[in-house]
C-alpha cells in the first residue's frame, strides 16, 4: 500500500489506526507473531470511535471518511465554503485520493482467514447500540457515515474528489468546520480551541417577545455574515431576559452559512490574540462571544481587551467580531467620586472616560428590558402553549404569579422556569398521557 506516498493528505490526527491497517495489509501473509494481536488492538481502535462518534454500518470506511474531513491541509481548507477550487493542487489532491480509494477498495476476506479473525466480519457491517455521539451533532455524524458509503461506492478517484470536495463545501472541514460553538483552553503552547458537543438548541422564536433587540441582532449578524461591515455587539439589561439566549440562537441559526461562536471568559484575554491568529484566515466568521462581562474597579483586564478589540497596531480580521452580554450598560463599576472630582486627582474627567471607553468599543448595543405584569404573563401563555401545558388560564396566571414572588421576579427566565416546573408534575404527564 503507498500510505507514505500521501502528498496533501499527510498529517492526519488519529492516524496511528490507519498506519496499522496498512503494516497489516502487507505483513498479514509473513507469518509475523505481531499480526494477529495488532489485527485485534485494531478492531478495538475502531470499534471506540465508533461508540465515541456514533458511526455504523462498515467501520473502516467511516475511519477514512472521518479521517478526510478532518484532515486541515491547502486542499480542504481552499475547498471549505466556497466549493471546487483551481489549480495544480487538484491535480495533488487527486493522487492522494487515488491512494485512499485503494484503502477503500480493500478486500479482507484473505487477512481475516489467515489470522483466523472472523471478528472482523462484525466491524464491516457494525449494527451501533447507541444513537449519541460524543463529537458531533447526529446531522454531521449521519452525514459522515453517508460519505463513507458514498465514497465506497465511487467509480474512481475523480468521484470520490467530487463527493469529498461537496462534503466541505457544505459542512466546512475539521473541528472549526464540524462544530458550531468552542470554547477556549489554555495549555503549555498556547491558546487551544475545543469544541463545545452539547450545544443549546435554541431559536429566536423560543424568545418571546423582544421584538426590536432580537431584529437589531439579527440586522447586525445577517451583515457580518454577508461578508458587509458589522459591529461588535453589546447586549445589556436585565437579568433573565434573554440575552444569552439570543446569542445560542444566533450561532444556530447562522451555522449553515459559516458562523461560528468561540466563548471567551475575562481570566483569558490574554488568550485573546492568539485565539484570532489561528481563525483569522479561515474561510468561515467568528463571533468571540463574552458572556456576563462585567469589571469591578481593581480589575484591569478591560484594557488589554480594550486593545485587542480596537486600538492596537494589528488590525482586527475582517471575519472576527466580539459579541458581549451584560447586566451594566457601563461595563466598568463607577463612583460617585469619578465625577465628583477629588482632590488628590487633577483630571477626574479622565477617570470617567476611561472607564466608559470600553462599551464605547462596541458599535452596537442592544437593550433587553425586564417585562412588566403583563408581559411576563404573555411570556408564561406562549410558553403554557408552546409546550401544550394544560391548565385554565386563569389559575396558570395565578400560579405564575405566585412562582416570580418567590424565584427572582417578573423576567422570561423566570416564566421558562415556572414552565418546566409544571412539566415535571406528575399531573401534567396525566394529562399529556
Amino acid at each position: 500500500m503507498r500510505e507514505e506516498e500521501l502528498i496533501v493528505y499527510k498529517e492526519l490526527e488519529d492516524g496511528q489506526i490507519l498506519k496499522d491497517m496498512v503494516w497489516l495489509m502487507e505483513h498479514y501473509r509473513s507469518g509475523d507473531g505481531r499480526a494477529k494481536p495488532l489485527f485485534y488492538e485494531c478492531m478495538h481502535g475502531l470499534l471506540e470511535r465508533a461508540a465515541t462518534n456514533g458511526f455504523h454500518g462498515n467501520l473502516w470506511h467511516c475511519y477514512l471518511a472521518d479521517l478526510l474531513v478532518n484532515n486541515e491541509n491547502s486542499y480542504s481548507l481552499a475547498c471549505e465554503i466556497r466549493g471546487e477550487v483551481e489549480g495544480s493542487i487538484n491535480q495533488l489532491a487527486l493522487h492522494d485520493i487515488a491512494i485512499f480509494k485503494e484503502f477503500f477498495a480493500y478486500d479482507y476476506t484473505e487477512m481475516m482467514e489467515v489470522l483466523k479473525a472472523p471478528e472482523f466480519g462484525h466491524i464491516l457491517a457494525y449494527e451501533r447500540a447507541q444513537q449519541v455521539s460524543r463529537v458531533y451533532s447526529t446531522r454531521i455524524r449521519d452525514r459522515i457515515c453517508s460519505l463513507a458509503v458514498q465514497l465506497a461506492k465511487a467509480a474512481d478517484a475523480q468521484e470520490m474528489k467530487a463527493a469529498l470536495t461537496e462534503f466541505y463545501q457544505e459542512y466546512g472541514v475539521g473541528k472549526l468546520g464540524l462544530h458550531k460553538a468552542f470554547r477556549v483552553v489554555h495549555e503549555e503552547e498556547g491558546a487551544k480551541i475545543v469544541p463545545i458537543r452539547n450545544i443549546s438548541h435554541a431559536q429566536l422564536d423560543d424568545l418571546i417577545g423582544y421584538e426590536i433587540p432580537k431584529k437589531k441582532l439579527v440586522e447586525n449578524t445577517e451583515a457580518f455574515v454577508s461578508g458587509r461591515k458589522a459591529n461588535n455587539c453589546l447586549l445589556f439589561g436585565d437579568a433573565g431576559t434573554g440575552k444569552s439566549t439570543s446569542i445560542k440562537a444566533i450561532a444556530n441559526e447562522y451555522y449553515g452559512r459559516g458562523l461560528r461562536i468561540i466563548e471567551l471568559y475575562k481570566h483569558q484575554f490574554h488568550d485573546l490574540n492568539d485565539v484570532v491568529a489561528q481563525v483569522k484566515n479561515r474561510n468561515y466568521r467568528f463571533i468571540i462571544y463574552m458572556d456576563d462581562l462585567s469589571f469591578e474597579e481593581f480589575e484591569t483586564e478591560y484594557k488589554y481587551l480594550k486593545a485587542v478589540i480596537e486600538g492596537g497596531l494589528e488590525k482586527k480580521p475582517d471575519n472576527v467580531l466580539i459579541y458581549a452580554t451584560s447586566n451594566r450598560r457601563h461595563l466598568i463599576r463607577e463612583n460617585f467620586s469619578d465625577k465628583e472630582g477629588r482632590r488628590d486627582q487633577m483630571h477626574s474627567s479622565d477617570t470617567v472616560q476611561e472607564k466608559l471607553s470600553l462599551v464605547y468599543r462596541f458599535g452596537v448595543t442592544i437593550f433587553f428590558c425586564g417585562p412588566d405584569k403583563k408581559q411576563y404573563q404573555e411570556i408564561v401563555k406562549g410558553l403554557a402553549a408552546r409546550y401544550g401545558v394544560a391548565m385554565e388560564e386563569e389559575t396558570l396566571l395565578a400560579e405564575a404569579g405566585k412562582w416570580e414572588l418567590s424565584h427572582g421576579g417578573l423576567s422570561g427566565r423566570t416564566a421558562q422556569q415556572f414552565i418546566d416546573y409544571l412539566r415535571g408534575q406528575d399531573a401534567y404527564y396525566n394529562i399529556r398521557k
